[in-house]
Formats: structure tokens, sequence, C-alpha cells
């Protein structure tokens, strides 16, 4: 075994052993819900965003519905997530693309699901692997930092970095290893006070907290 093989297999078995059961943060009742709050996401936090969602899901719960309400409606009620008039205009837009384009069904490709407005690879990811099972790895702020922390990547390319880790990670463990970062990054690996002293990936940790 290759010093990075065992460098791998170490970081999967200290991340698995402290978060062995994750799931996206994200509340939702069906895909398109994943969908749409994974769109309002961006720049926002999970609570947030489940906060905003509830009210829109009581009103708009479906494609049909969203994609008939009115703009400005949709923008009173998700102004709380930050960039609200994009946001509404994507999340419009996504829900009549998938009423007419995909007979209201999200769709299970990447390539599909890319297409749709405001949807990147990063949604496309969460959707695919926390709605339908798919072994994918999203590549948030947090994964981008604690890789590149780790010396997984030297990239900042969110979508180089997923290929990289593609590489390089047993596609089993890929989703569960994109949630277990995230968790990580919000309790130890801060951006700017990474809490170094608690870290158990301190020792294989390559810029021991000034990267």
């Amino acid at each position: 075994m290759t010093l990075s093989a065992l460098k791998i297999k170490t970081i999967l078995k200290i991340l698995r052993d402290r978060y062995p059961v994750v799931k996206t943060q994200l509340e939702h009742e069906t895909p398109f819900q994943l969908l749409i709050a994974t769109i309002m996401s961006a720049q926002c936090t999970d609570k947030q965003v489940n906060k905003v969602c509830k009210n829109l899901f009581e009103k708009y719960p479906d494609p049909e519905s969203l994609g008939k309400a009115p703009l400005n409606d949709i923008k009173q009620i998700i102004y709380s997530t930050g960039f609200y008039n994009n946001k509404a205009k994507n999340i419009k837009a996504c829900a009549l693309a998938i009423l007419n384009e995909h007979e209201a069904t999200v769709p299970q490709e990447m390539v599909k699901l890319i297409a749709l407005p405001g949807v990147g690879r990063k949604t496309a990811n969460v959707v695919l692997s926390a709605a339908f099972g798919h072994h994918t790895i999203v590549v948030d702020t947090h994964v981008l930092r604690i890789a590149r922390r780790l010396g997984l990547t030297k990239s900042l390319d969110p979508v180089k970095v997923e290929f990289e880790l593609m590489q390089i990670i047993p596609k089993i463990s890929w989703s569960d290893l994109s949630l277990q970062l995230i968790y990580f990054g919000r309790e130890i690996c801060d951006a700017k006070k990474p809490l170094c002293e608690n870290c158990p990936l301190f020792k294989i940790c390559s810029t021991k907290g000034k990267g």
C-alpha cells in the first residue's frame, strides 16, 4: 500500500468513525423540493433555507404550482436567503423546465440536471446523491478547503477537485465523504479558525492549520 493510499484509508476511517450516519441537512419531501432548496442554499445557511422552504413549499410544493407562482411572491418568500432576485428567477424557471420538459419529474442524469436554470454540478450532485442514491462527490466550500488542507488536491476549481477526488476515493465512499467533510468543516476545520488542537486528522494534515 502506498503512503497516499494509506493516508486516504486513514482519513476515511477517522471521518467514518466520527460521523457514522450522515445525510443532507436540507429538509425536503421530494426530489423537486431538494433541488429547489439546494438552489436556494447558495451563500446561505441550511438552517435559514429550511425555514424559508417551509413557507415556500406550503404554498408551492411541486413544479406546477411553483412554476405558476407570481415571481414577486417567490421573491418575498425567499428574500432572507440573499441574492433573492436571481434565485427567484432561477427557481421559477427551473420549475417550469421540469414541468414542461421532463413531465414534472426531476431527471436523474447529470447532463439534464445541469441544463436546468440555476443548477450547476454541485447542486446536481446533491440531488443525485440525496434524492436518488447515486454515488457523487459534492464539492462545496468545506470540501474544497479541507481537501486542500489534507493535501488531497491543490486545485481551487471545484469541478477539477471533484474529478480528482473521484480518482483517489473509492466510489462507495463518495457521498458519505462529501457530507462527512461538510460536518467536519462546520465542527472542527473552520475556514479562519480551525480547531487544530481538537482535530483527529491533525497528524496527517498537510498544512497543520496554516493552509
